[in-house]
């Protein structure tokens, strides 16, 4: 007989362009022979004959080294003739989309009954003719006497003939193609083989998976403490139950021992350590799911790397599909591991990716939700641990601040952030509520070495004025406060830009009559500043910030911060340059004694060297880099020789 369609080029598409990994077929069988136990069970229920064929449901692999084959069987429904020429010699006719159909139209209210049913475009069986020359079935329907062979070599025919099969159900053998590693084809004759494709699939498939192993009897098998069938060449015969069929997902939370989630955490994410949190949940409705997540203890060497590993394991009826589902988190979630089990996910016609659609948004919007509930619950039950969470994972969770508009506020809310009141860190919450009476805005300064922050002269007068300041050493904290306006109503604002004045309405009204005094005062000075630096400052000016340092560099308010430009040029990208305000102190004694020697001689050569010094000490008190350091050196040593 011929295949239905167009038979050879839809075959031939089946075979050689669905499926990127050959591995797969094992699963793809595993998966059939499952249906077809749901199937016997679900029927059995409503068929009283049937009830006495339910009985020890399993699914068995044998495999043969010298014949290079390989036989998936289970005791399940089975097929009668119709059905293997319905079902298997008309591609893309799934079986499993014929019976959810029947069950639908037969249950009450128009609901499916609860069969874990995994096939649905009806393909997943020709995918064995990526590995194997020829394919045999051997099947009979449960409740009838006959069975039947099928057989194809994928050519695009097939033969079907009656047979002899003592029970119901079906077994499916493969004759395996020469093992060809360029072509990605493994020896699927071997046992270890085996073993690694049961364990990564289908470990948690709910029939047991038994593999049959023949192998030399040792002698606690011929004393018969090892188990299995002893045979009289000398070989032992052993049943072994491959898959773990443990999905503790779907068992309910109040039977699960916090051991058991401590166990499946260090399975899955291959690490020795609890987690901190387990989160486990069921959604219901229209669209239902399994989500089994886990917060580590600690950050992998690749969270950073581009080629890491993210994303959670996906099954669909407890059938491994990926372990890198990246659509079902925000990137900056990327650490959580865990699984997510679903009833019907929208998946290619392969099963190995991931189709974009509301389902996957509601999935991903809900588990999003989850993980921060979890971790804001963690914050403030136990805050040591959390402190913990933050430092290994904190720069992640930051991405989300700019990335993530809809959970913002909750981002900000899970941030701790070092600040001017100790060394204890602070969440926002903390920080608002501290705030002086008056205080508009969250004051913030950006760097790269905490210890360069706290010794900022841009903190002087916050610090006289006993207002706190955010201390922001992480690179990322550049990139979010470039975006993000406010929490809880207050303004982000950077110490290090515009003019800063933190007095009552009547002292700022002081201040700037004081300003214009000083810089009547100053004017040449400052004049002359000017012109020797204009290379390098827009302006200069006297300021409200500093108390005890002479000078500092402020920035525009719409100018690029010197963080800013470090981070894209190492992103391989050149910014321009961009000029800052040089802010000078005239209470301070050095900018006294300049303006001195300026009015004893405007033609003094020394006033440049001092000028150059000056704006020197502002680079390196904020921690940047000075652009002639040799020249710096050598005006500090002319100036101890002097001394």
């Amino acid at each position: 007989m011929e295949f239905q369609t167009e038979a050879r080029q839809l075959l031939d598409l089946m075979i050689h362009s669905v499926y990127s990994n050959k591995d797969i077929v094992l699963r793809e069988l595993i998966s059939n022979s499952s249906d077809a136990l749901d199937k016997l069970r679900i029927e059995s229920l409503q068929n009283e004959p049937l009830r006495g064929l339910w009985s020890d449901p399993a699914i068995r692999i044998e495999f043969s080294t010298e014949a290079r084959t390989i036989s998936i069987s289970d005791n399940g429904i089975g097929m009668n003739r119709q059905e293997i020429v319905a079902n298997i010699g008309t591609i893309a006719r799934s079986g499993t989309r014929e019976f959810l159909t029947m069950l639908k139209s037969k249950s009450e209210g128009g609901q499916p009954l609860n069969a874990d049913l995994i096939g649905q475009f009806g393909v997943g069986f020709y995918s064995t003719f990526m590995i194997a020359d020829r394919v045999t079935i051997l099947t009979r329907r449960a409740g009838e006497p006959e069975a039947w062979q099928w057989e194809s070599t994928g050519d695009g025919t097939y033969t079907i003939e009656e047979a002899s099969r003592a029970a119901n159900g079906t077994t499916v053998t493969l004759h395996l193609k020469p093992s060809d590693h360029e072509d990605a084809i493994h020896d699927y004759a071997d046992e270890w083989t085996i073993r690694r494709i049961v364990k990564k699939y289908s470990d948690f498939v709910s029939y047991p998976i038994r593999l049959r192993t023949e192998k030399p009897a040792t002698d606690d098998d011929k004393n018969d403490a090892g188990g299995g069938i002893l045979t009289d060449h000398g070989t032992v015969i052993r049943d072994e139950v491959l898959n773990s069929m443990k999905a503790l997902w779907t068992r309910p939370t109040s039977e699960i021992q916090p051991a058991e989630y401590n166990e499946f955490y260090k399975h899955i994410g291959h690490d020795w350590s609890d987690p901190l949190r387990a989160i486990h949940f069921r959604a219901e409705g229209t669209f239902e799911y399994f989500a089994l997540l886990f917060i580590p203890p600690r950050a992998g060497m690749d969270l950073f790397s581009r080629e890491g590993s993210h994303g959670l394991s996906l099954y669909v009826k407890r059938i491994f599909i990926m372990d890198d589902a990246k659509d079902l988190l925000p990137s900056y979630l990327r650490f959580v591991k865990g699984v997510v089990d679903s009833e019907d996910l929208p998946l290619n016609i392969s099963r190995e990716i991931l189709q974009q659609n509301r389902q996957i948004q509601l999935m991903r919007k809900r588990i999003t939700k989850k993980v921060l509930e979890t971790l804001a619950e963690l914050r403030d039950s136990d805050p040591e641990k959390y402190a913990a969470f933050w430092k290994e994972f904190g720069s992640a969770l930051k991405e989300g601040i700019y990335q993530d508009e809809e959970n913002r506020e909750q981002l900000l809310g899970l941030g701790l952030f070092d600040t001017t009141e100790g060394d204890a860190k602070s969440t926002l919450k903390e920080y608002v509520e501290k705030m002086k009476e008056g205080q508009e805005g969250i004051w913030y300064i950006t760097g790269e070495n905490l210890g360069v922050l706290r010794n900022s002269p841009h903190l002087e007068a916050f610090r006289d004025r006993g207002h706190q300041v955010l201390l922001l050493s992480d690179p990322i904290d550049e990139i979010w406060t470039g975006m993000v306006t406010e929490f809880q109503g207050k303004k982000f604002q950077s110490i290090t830009r515009g003019d800063i004045d933190l007095g009552s309405k009547e002292e700022k009204t002081e201040h700037e009559k004081e300003r214009k005094e000083k810089t009547e005062e100053f004017g040449p000075l400052l004049g002359a500043i000017k012109e020797r630096l204009q290379e390098d400052v827009k302006e200069v000016r006297i300021g409200n910030r500093l108390r005890s340092s002479a000078a500092c560099l402020v920035a525009d308010d719409n100018d690029m911060t010197p963080q800013m430009e470090k981070i894209m040029r190492a992103m391989g990208q050149e910014p321009p340059r961009s000029k800052r305000i040089l802010e000078v102190n005239p209470d301070h004694p050095v900018l006294g004694k300049l303006l001195a020697m300026q009015s004893n001689n405007v033609s003094d050569p020394q006033l440049e060297d001092y000028i150059d010094l000056l704006y020197g000490q502002a680079i390196l008190a904020e921690g940047g880099d000075l652009p002639d350091p040799a020249h710096m050196s050598r005006l500090i040593a002319q100036l101890m020789v002097q001394a």
